[in-house]
């Protein structure tokens, strides 16, 4: 298909310019930060903050949190089914990589020679935070910041318009969002059936001391006294 940006009159490639000209005027240190935090960072970023708001929704339990905790199961999902539904949008736009069509780019990470429209890191971020505020509405929103500033390194980069970004963040919040009933139907009752077993059971929420056994458990010395207490009364 035609390439979606093909003019510098283009307010996508100007607004690419804008942004992509921050790398210019930025000391080399930073572009390699910023390098490096829109291609591995965020991500890495994402993984740790879904491992920290299943740690949350463990350790709090309840009633909910089976319910809470497919939620969670279903962000990560989500996102790789986003992209395998971007790899036909890939193959049909059949956009190429700004840097293609527009000279003058400061281009921080080379050897990207597949299509660019729909970008997969704001495909995968935004999937991952809009899957947590479903299930958290306070891990989500810090989801869906990171998410917003992986969009904004990726065209600082060079290797994506701003419209690949908003392609990649309408599809990945799609996904989530319109799927989600039945993910979440199918899934609830499985996480039950882990969360009764006794061995998994503490990957969705903490057992009580009680019910493991540790308010049953006496000092010798305590077990002596009630020993004693027992011998008087029979007396």
């Amino acid at each position: 298909m035609a390439v979606l940006a093909d003019s510098g009159s283009n307010p996508d490639v100007d607004l690419l310019y804008d942004i992509n000209g921050l790398a210019k005027d930025a000391p080399h240190w930073f572009d390699r930060v910023m390098e490096f935090v829109g291609e591995y960072g965020l991500l890495l970023a994402m993984v740790l903050l879904v491992l920290w708001c299943w740690w949350s929704v463990r350790r709090r339990g309840g009633e909910d949190a089976a319910s809470s905790m497919a939620a969670l199961v279903w962000a990560p999902l989500a996102a790789g089914l986003a992209v395998l539904v971007n790899v036909p949008i890939r193959g049909f736009v059949e956009r190429p990589r700004p840097f293609v069509d527009h000279q003058g780019l400061d281009v921080l990470v080379s050897g990207k020679s597949d299509f660019s429209f729909v970008s997969d890191h704001a495909t995968i971020t935004m999937a991952l935070g809009v899957g947590l505020f479903v299930a958290n509405r306070r891990f989500g929103l810090a989801g869906i910041g990171l998410a917003l500033l992986e969009g904004f390194c990726r065209v600082y980069m060079g290797v994506h318009y701003p419209t690949d970004v908003v392609g990649g963040f309408a599809l990945g919040t799609a996904v989530v969002l319109l799927l989600s009933p039945p993910a979440t139907a199918l899934l609830t009752p499985l996480i039950r059936a882990v969360e009764r077993s006794p061995r998994l059971g503490r990957l969705v929420r903490r057992r009580p001391a009680a019910e493991n056994g540790g308010d049953n458990t006496l000092l010798p010395s305590a077990r002596k006294s009630v020993e004693t207490e027992e011998r008087d009364l029979a007396a």
